[in-house]
């Protein structure tokens, strides 16, 4: 069920993370699935500063951190491949 739960926040931060990072360009399937993979990085980078998280919200907090994070680095990444 934890499993579950894992994908929900995911999920609902990956579309946050789209709604406050206008002109990603990844679409709503893009962001979700960003948004899955940013849940997992955002755990990590709070545990590297130690930054605890309670609940529900502590954790959607933190994913949605990860969730932008990794759409700047994607954003990041795609404006260097167009320059010649």
């Amino acid at each position: 069920m934890e499993f579950v739960w894992f994908l929900l926040i995911g999920l609902l931060a990956g579309w946050l993370a789209g709604q406050l990072f206008k002109g990603s360009g990844f679409g709503l399937v893009g962001n979700l699935i960003v948004g899955v993979i940013g849940a997992i990085l955002g755990g990590f980078l709070f545990g590297l500063l130690q930054i605890q998280t309670t609940g529900l919200l502590g954790e959607l907090i933190a994913a949605t951190v990860g969730a932008l994070v990794l759409l700047f680095l994607l954003r990041f990444v795609s404006a260097s491949k167009s320059r010649p």
